[in-house]
């Protein structure tokens, strides 16, 4: 019998980048592309990791590393596929693991003394059993609003 007072639960999906675990709501994710063929763009903004075909179009695709300020993976990366009102875009991570099953009342926000940064790209974090995972929402990772919230 399931407690008629249970916190809401969500799918996420985790994903790898160095140490640390994210999780991003998986009905925000609309594929998975295993380490596809990238092209670079010159004089992009720093956080743009390259352009990847997708599905016939070309999509520009945001480097978690660099957002955080990480060196460069040393293999080639996974990219999420999501899509926003402007089209499609795609994020960087080094890998994908499996999607999880967390509750709001597993959810914490972002500390106060979390770096401006860090607070303008993450959604606070669930505890889980043994680790933190790291809330990520896909129109906090817009190419365009990334833009905005950090010219060049």
């Amino acid at each position: 019998m399931s407690d008629v007072h249970a916190s809401p639960t969500q799918e996420v999906c985790s994903v790898q980048v160095g140490d640390t675990l994210y999780g991003v709501p998986i009905a925000h994710v609309l594929e998975i592309l295993g380490k596809p063929a990238t092209q670079p763009v010159p004089l992009a903004p720093y956080f743009v990791g390259g352009l990847v075909h997708y599905r016939g179009e070309v999509l520009t695709a945001v480097s978690l590393r660099r957002l955080l300020g990480m060196e460069p993976a040393k293999t080639p990366e996974d990219v999420l596929v999501f899509e926003n009102p402007d089209g499609l875009f795609g994020l960087f991570v080094d890998s994908v693991g499996e999607v999880l099953h967390v509750s709001q009342a597993e959810h914490e926000p972002n500390p106060a003394t979390l770096e401006a940064r860090r607070q303008h790209l993450f959604a606070g974090a669930w505890k889980l059993k043994d680790r933190l995972l790291v809330s990520l929402e896909p129109e906090r990772l817009d190419p365009m609003r990334l833009a905005s919230a950090f010219p060049a």
